[in-house]
């Protein structure tokens, strides 16, 4: 057991959405995780994009917060989500779709890989 601060100064890791999820633009995308357990399943921090539209297929349960930005999520088969500044969800393992940033967005994220 312990207790962990977060929020210290992390160096983002910087990367582009793969080609082969790209659907519209090329989105600079930043990390910034602030804590990962010991097995590597639960992980927490922040994550950013520019504006863009790529495929998504989770294996993770992930809690999200909106801290700024727009973004339209798609389940394949259901009608888009927008989710705005102040918005928090979750999106459930075995999600597939797509995640589109209309607006720069930048989310707080905690994630269990299953």
């Amino acid at each position: 057991m312990g207790f962990t601060r977060l929020g210290t100064e992390i160096q983002a890791e910087e990367y582009y959405v793969s080609e082969e999820k790209r659907l519209e633009g090329n989105p600079l995308q930043k990390l910034w995780i602030e804590y990962t357990d010991s097995s590597e399943r639960f992980c927490a921090g922040i994550w950013q994009s520019e504006k863009g539209k790529w495929r998504v297929s989770y294996s993770e349960e992930e809690y999200c917060h909106i801290l700024e930005g727009i973004s339209i999520v798609t389940e394949d088969g259901k009608d888009p989500i927008q989710v705005n500044t102040g918005d928090r969800f979750v999106i459930s393992a075995g999600f597939q779709g797509s995640w589109e940033v209309v607006e720069p967005t930048r989310k707080h994220f905690v994630v269990y890989e299953k």
